[in-house]
């Protein structure tokens, strides 16, 4: 007699067909022409355009404008990342479940919101409220990454042991002391290592967010790029890129550091 497959392997099988169905169906509704990236207009374009970066300003006076941008983006990514960080940590309490339930379902929705709302669309209306600069950017920064750090702050609670914690409430801690000398040491080390990989994010996302207006090297690059100053561009995108290198592997160099 037969034995019927286990249901989590059917749940599986369903689960990868439902994808492979999405991704066809975006293959076939998106309509994309391949071939039009091939052509010899759309070749020789290209070719043009990235012609224009091959020799990047190296000018003294050029050099310092990009020098304070650079500056500017490595403030905004790291103030809006330790903005995020503390709120982050403040609302995973609740979010965790510690205060009760109706205000675990209200933080998380706000968390939800917060995290949903793509750096650009906050930059954009933080622009509004408060001007072209980069305090714009550092808000917009820190209101998405809230959102993102209070939920996964909010996990590492709860997938802390809570055998330490259960303990120190045994042997008469109050449920703060406990807490603090318990659950909180042994979330920490993975909400730091969080805590740098968003950085990495930030660092990339701050850039960009200056397209917007909200200052940085992605304000000074959609500045030349508009002028069809290609070699000023480049510039731009060279210190972009080691920027990015830098905080790359300096949040590496922490992590590693944090796991011996």
């Amino acid at each position: 007699m037969p034995v019927a497959p286990p249901v989590w392997t059917m749940t599986r099988a369903l689960v990868l067909t439902g994808v492979l169905l999405l991704v066809a169906t975006s293959f076939w509704s998106l309509q994309l022409e391949w071939r039009a990236l091939l052509t010899q207009d759309a070749l020789s374009n290209a070719g043009e355009f990235l012609s224009g970066f091959a020799s990047p300003d190296l000018s003294a006076p050029m050099l310092v404008k990009v020098g304070h941008a650079a500056l500017e983006t490595l403030s905004m990514s790291a103030l809006g990342t330790l903005i995020a960080a503390v709120l982050g940590l403040l609302l995973a309490l609740p979010a965790s479940g510690r205060f009760g339930k109706s205000l675990e379902v209200t933080t998380g929705l706000f968390l939800n919101v917060a995290r949903s709302i793509p750096e650009l669309v906050w930059a954009s209306m933080m622009l509004i409220a408060a001007g072209l600069g980069p305090f714009a950017g550092t808000i917009a920064l820190a209101a998405h990454t809230t959102g993102v750090f209070g939920r996964l702050f909010a996990e590492s609670l709860d997938n802390s042991p809570p055998e330490i914690e259960a303990s120190l409430r045994i042997n008469g801690a109050s449920a703060t002391q406990a807490f603090l000398y318990s659950r909180l040491p042994q979330a920490f080390p993975q909400m730091l290592s969080y805590t740098l990989y968003r950085w990495e994010n930030n660092i990339r996302a701050a850039a960009i967010l200056g397209v917007v207006g909200a200052g940085g090297l992605g304000q000074m690059m959609k500045y030349h790029l508009s002028l069809f100053q290609m070699s000023s561009a480049a510039t731009v995108i060279l210190a972009m890129l080691l920027l990015v290198a830098a905080v790359d592997a300096l949040s590496f160099s922490l992590r590693r550091w944090l796991v011996r």
